[in-house]
């Protein structure tokens, strides 16, 4: 038995705008508006697509499975996002490899990293 992606589902409030934002960030757009509870974003090249549906109570806290992002220019990305709407929650420096965590409009943590120096 194999399985396969099929879908990244954020649970949210207002799924809509958080649908939107994202496909704009990732270059993707909205394909699928479900009678606002659940939007499909399809991303080129992306082996999955991005769901948002709606949901009455979403998880508090910490989310448990994030997306890690990079980017060849890892600081013009951080603040473009943060322009965009993202907040800034912590910054990483490893031996060299760095990243930064960030929230989404919704608060749902994300990473994004740099080229490993």
């Amino acid at each position: 038995m194999t399985l396969t992606l099929g879908m990244i589902t954020f649970d949210s409030l207002d799924p809509g705008p958080l649908a939107r934002w994202w496909a704009e960030q990732l270059g993707g757009s909205v394909t699928q508006e479900n009678d606002g509870w659940f939007y499909v974003v399809e991303v080129p090249g992306a082996s999955a697509n991005f769901a948002f549906q709606k949901v009455p109570d979403p998880t508090a806290g910490k989310n448990r499975i994030h997306l890690d992002l990079s980017s060849e220019d890892l600081d013009a990305e951080v603040s473009r996002l943060i322009e965009a709407g993202a907040s800034e929650h912590h910054r990483e420096n490893m031996d060299g490899f760095r990243w930064v965590t960030l929230t989404d409009p919704d608060g749902n943590q994300f990473c994004v990293s740099g080229a490993h120096s």
